[in-house]
């Protein structure tokens, strides 16, 4: 097995303390958790933070002139500076908070749509993307009449940068909507070169890194990205929160998204004028307690180091790779060399929800079905996958119990 030697100072067990939920059982068994690709679990510091803000001074942000409000402004515009800080972002006026990415990508497609783009003009996705990269966009096509262009993946599961070119050459393409880390493959996609692609043919860039900021260092300016979204839950904070971040100058020339209390600078009947940035996306009461969890989640990763955090994954994905080798009928879907801690796998005839109903009366949760990405499983020619992603608590005793519990798939399947 890899024999890589990891940092003294990343101290697994340490790390796993912090998060209760971890001491759990599940039938009887340890609970072994290889589902955060859908959703993480909470260390303390988050749990704490979101109970500390309810218990001891909520109350609604911005508008309140008394002590528990200014106390909660305060909390929530710090867990902007924390993610701003996070991203690498020039100023806290490119952060907005939405409920999650998904409201973050509809936000851009609405937004554009309404201010910046036509009929004729198009939008490139990829085969590889999850549903809230596909369907905004769908939405919008059938709304202004711009078209929809797909970038292929190999058989490995790697972009197809080639014919990412050739869609941009005609210069009608306005913007690119990729994902920076498949969902279903783990593939990192070559951010920093599909940016220059997309700015060389006059179009803006957007990434999906709902599956990169906790697996890597996400540096916006360097990037040079015009978008870069991602939702809390899957970076260990809570659910409700997601990030837009956005060049300034491109998000003061979009219209608002939503419409109501906040977002205004002034109302009358005859007409509305819009508050400055952020607060032009952020229409209403936000989710403000979960703000507040998303910045200590993001204090907590940030911490700890995303660079060790990644290390830590990587010696977990090598050994889980050569550890799963040896199990009977399996076969992974995504090779690409430059992925992160995420396998999916079919066995032979086994359904992906029979492989994860039979594991999990090992207490092993695994993710089952079609991951919100159908075109990518018809592309695989697969009705779904099982899929264990691994996080920053994982253990290979934990990749053990997996390729155990694998082990009783084959014995009822063969």
């Amino acid at each position: 097995m890899n024999d890589t030697i990891l940092p003294m100072e990343y101290d697994v067990e340490a790390i796993r303390a912090d998060f209760p939920i971890l001491s759990e059982a599940v039938h009887g068994k340890p609970l072994t958790y290889l589902d955060n690709g859908a959703s993480a679990q909470k260390p303390r510091a988050v749990i704490d933070a979101m109970s500390g803000a309810y218990e001891h001074c909520y109350a609604n942000v911005h508008r309140g002139a008394y002590h528990f409000s200014e106390q909660t402004t305060a909390a929530y515009e710090d867990a902007r500076e924390i993610v701003r800080a996070f991203l690498n972002a020039k100023s806290e006026r490119e952060v907005i908070f939405a409920k999650n990415a998904t409201e973050a990508i509809n936000l851009v497609a609405y937004s554009l749509g309404r201010g910046m783009l036509k009929s004729g003009d198009a939008v490139i996705v990829s085969e590889m993307e999850h549903h809230s990269n596909i369907v905004p966009w769908q939405l919008l096509r059938d709304m202004i009449g711009i078209e929809l262009r797909v970038a292929p993946v190999t058989d490995e599961g790697e972009l197809q940068m080639d014919v990412l070119a050739t869609l941009l050459e005609d210069g009608k393409a306005k913007l690119v909507a990729i994902t920076h880390v498949s969902n279903v493959l783990g593939t990192i996609t070559p951010a920093k070169r599909i940016v220059e692609m997309a700015h060389s043919a006059g179009a803006k860039i957007l990434f999906d890194g709902s599956q990169a900021v906790m697996h890597m260092t996400v540096d916006v300016q360097a990037l040079d990205c015009d978008f870069y979204v991602f939702t809390g839950h899957k970076i260990y904070g809570p659910t409700g929160i997601g990030v837009l971040y956005g060049k300034e100058a491109i998000l003061d020339a979009m219209p608002p998204f939503l419409g109501g209390g906040d977002m205004i600078s002034s109302v009358t009947f005859e007409k509305s004028t819009w508050a400055d940035l952020p607060a032009k996306f952020e229409a209403g009461t936000p989710p403000i307690v979960e703000a507040i969890g998303l910045g200590a989640a993001v204090k907590y990763l940030a911490g700890i180091g995303v660079d060790k955090v990644a290390a830590h994954e990587r010696d977990l994905l090598t050994y889980a790779m050569q550890r799963l080798a040896a199990v009977d009928n399996l076969r992974v879907i995504g090779t690409a060399p430059n992925k992160t801690a995420v396998i999916s796998f079919v066995m032979g005839e086994a359904h992906p929800h029979d492989v994860a109903t039979i594991i999990d009366q090992q207490g092993v949760c695994v993710r089952a079905g079609h991951h919100c990405a159908e075109p990518l499983m018809h592309r695989m020619n697969v009705v779904g996958t099982a899929r264990a992603s691994i996080g920053m608590y994982n253990t290979r005793a934990e990749i053990d119990r997996l390729a155990e519990a694998l082990d009783k798939v084959n014995s009822i399947f063969g």
